[in-house]
């Protein structure tokens, strides 16, 4: 059986010989599965799961696994982890699946890294910077909300919209509004493009550290030993 999380994660390995009646009960309780160090090329077994063979049966659906069929819970959640390198799957395997890739590359890696020199070489810079990020990401739902409001007082107004008070004063008052954030979205902008330059002067910094980084995770190539 595999480990159990109190968030209701069920954790099983692909060699696990009860991974099958693992999953039926995760399928009939609706619960999360996490299947690690998945191979290449998974079990043919796993085929009805992985293209929702499902089946009806009086008003449930159901699911055959192996030699059994369980009843189907729409909260079920199936995962698969590899620890792999470079995993190359089938073109069958991918149009089941939807595959995400969280390994690092050189240029996330240097992303990451040139925050973190700024961070502790110029603590104010990077903070600003973060505070622009933060700032703007309001200023545009602010505008998305100002957008959205009209949207519904347009489509709910009755007679003559020139007529409607209430409309007329939120238009009014979405003009200002929108006029203010997009000036402060202009500012940040231009802050914004300072700071960013003044980063730029850690980049050799972080590049190397990327670099680093690779050359030591490509050690393993030269010899098992790394």
């Amino acid at each position: 059986m595999g480990k159990e999380w109190d968030a209701g994660i069920d954790i099983a390995k692909a060699s696990d010989p009860n991974l099958i009646r693992n999953l039926g009960t995760a399928i009939m309780n609706g619960k999360y599965l996490l299947m690690e160090n998945a191979p290449e090329e998974l079990d043919p077994a796993l085929e009805p799961l992985l293209t929702q063979q499902k089946h009806k049966e009086g008003s449930v659906w159901n699911m055959r696994l192996g030699d059994k069929s369980y009843e189907y819970n729409e909260d079920f959640k199936f995962f698969i982890t590899t620890t792999l390198p470079n995993p190359h799957y089938s073109p069958e395997t991918s149009v089941k699946v939807s595959i995400l890739n969280f390994a690092i590359t050189p240029e996330g890696l240097e992303e990451q890294m040139l925050a973190t020199v700024v961070a502790l070489e110029s603590p104010q810079l990077e903070e600003t910077k973060n505070m622009l990020i933060v700032q703007n990401a309001k200023s545009q739902k602010e505008l998305a909300d100002i957008e959205s409001k009209i949207l519904y007082l347009l489509s709910h107004s009755e007679g003559n919209i020139l007529e409607d008070e209430e409309l007329i004063n939120t238009l009014a008052a979405s003009k200002q509004t929108s006029s203010d954030i997009m000036q402060k979205v202009k500012e940040a902008a231009a802050t914004e493009i300072e700071i960013d330059a003044a980063r730029e002067s850690y980049r050799r910094v972080a590049f190397r550290a990327s670099l680093l980084f690779f050359c030591i995770v490509d050690l393993s190539s030269v010899d098992p030993m790394y």
